[in-house]
């Protein structure tokens, strides 16, 4: 686990918000409730709820994905995200033991 890389990914206030809508899908993306959350939440979704462009959401789950703290899968034409919990169990771990 690259420290630096996750704290970079940390950085910004978007991904966090990511990473918070991630925690909890169901009630963060209502509108895929009927497809279910198995794969993870589609990054149309993400994109529509951050209100950013597509390139720039996917360019923010790519960065969280290089530092670990997100899983992605595809299925057809389309990328499903959700949070690597083993990574913020791991994280958390090296915050206090290290930092």
């Amino acid at each position: 686990m690259n420290q630096v890389e996750i704290f970079k990914a940390l950085s910004n206030k978007t991904r966090l918000q990511i990473l918070n809508w991630l925690k909890e899908p169901e009630v963060n993306f209502p509108e895929q409730l009927d497809n279910g959350f198995e794969e993870g939440v589609c990054v149309g979704q993400i994109q529509k709820k951050a209100g950013l462009t597509q390139s720039t959401v996917s360019e923010y789950l790519s960065t969280l994905q290089r530092a670990g703290l997100v899983k992605s899968t595809r299925v057809g034409q389309w990328t499903y995200y959700k949070r690597n919990e083993e990574a913020f169990s791991t994280l958390s771990q090296i915050i206090q033991s290290e930092l």
